[in-house]
């Protein structure tokens, strides 16, 4: 199969995905297309809001069409690591027979819904730390791998509200994607209550299988950049670093960390799928813009100075991003 016929058929699977969830969940396209790039690279996404705007319904329907296991687990703030990797049980068997066995726990699927992750203790929140990067668990001595594909999709309640508990930098640096869920409009809204409380319910079908993320996946990764597209991703990232040469001049003001080298990396994963979705076997600056706030809001680590100035992450991005840009174009030839 040639280049494009494999492009034609990657969109094609994408489109019929984002359809089939589109039937069941109103709106929030952007969400479902961010979650469906993160699952083609192998990544995961967090997704802020409130409760109530879908987000649990949104997982269940993306493992449905994937036929797909899926996995939820209820972040509490008396929820053990245990509780989400798995212990050690003992078995005592007729006659003498004894032994111990691990147990597995609700991490073993391979869609997982980490609800309300911020409402639990830092400890638990570690727990799915090597589940995320390196797709396995340890218990004890013994490591036991996670089904592939493994998708994490985490929801947070905005930090200002009661119980919940600041994800780590290294927890959030986990994240390919995050995502900030908004209330549906009028119209979005009115479509959801006709559908939702009538007799019949719409239930996702099952459209595609496992094979097809790897197939996509592979083939996202052979999307060319060009050097100068690269160095460009590479300036962005720089850009939100206070003591680096590129450093915006909000980022040196307000900014204590930048964006991590595993930022960069979600930012060209992300543009090589966006490239995929227009048709192209390369990745233009266009795409690597439009991935930047998703790719970096939440690796941004303020300072004091922006707190009290009144300066969120998300300023920084779209400020450093504005800069960037505009240096770019003026050193265009006129």
């Amino acid at each position: 199969m040639n280049v494009q016929a494999r492009i034609d058929a990657f969109q094609e699977d994408f489109q019929r995905l984002r359809s089939e969830i589109a039937r069941v969940i109103v709106g929030h396209e952007d969400v479902i297309e961010s979650a469906l790039t993160c699952l083609f690279v192998s990544g995961h996404i967090l997704l802020e809001g409130v409760p109530g705007l879908g987000k649990t319904l949104l997982v269940r329907t993306l493992a449905r069409a994937l036929d797909l296991e899926f996995g939820r687990i209820q972040f509490t703030p008396d929820l053990m690591p245990a509780d989400i990797t798995g212990t050690h049980v003992f078995i005592s068997e007729a006659g003498t027979h004894r032994r111990f066995e691990f147990q597995k726990g609700p991490v073993f699927c391979n869609v997982l819904l980490a609800d309300e992750i911020n409402r639990a203790t830092p400890k638990t929140q570690s727990a799915l730390l090597e589940a995320m990067q390196e797709g396995r668990v340890s218990a004890g001595r013994a490591k036991h791998e996670l089904p592939k594909p493994f998708f994490v999709l985490a929801t947070q309640n905005p930090i200002e509200m009661e119980g919940t508990y600041p994800l780590s930098e290294a927890q959030l640096d986990r994240f390919m994607f995050k995502v900030i869920l908004h209330g549906q409009n009028e119209e979005d809204l009115t479509e959801i209550l006709g559908r939702t409380t009538g007799t019949a319910a719409p239930s996702p079908d099952v459209v595609a299988r496992r094979d097809m993320i790897a197939t996509g996946g592979a083939l996202a990764r052979e999307v060319l950049m060009a050097p100068h597209v690269e160095e460009y991703a590479a300036r962005l990232s720089r850009a939100t670093h206070a003591d680096a040469e590129e450093a915006s001049s909000i980022a040196k003001r307000y900014v204590r960390h930048g964006v991590s080298p595993r930022g960069a990396q979600a930012l060209v994963l992300g543009a090589k799928v966006r490239a995929l979705l227009h048709g192209r076997c390369h990745v233009s600056f266009g795409d690597l813009e439009a991935v930047v706030p998703r790719a970096q809001r939440h690796r941004i680590i303020l300072n004091y100075d922006a707190e009290a100035d009144g300066v969120s992450a998300e300023d920084v991005v779209q400020d450093t991003l504005r800069e960037v840009r505009e240096a770019r174009l003026a050193a265009l030839p006129q």
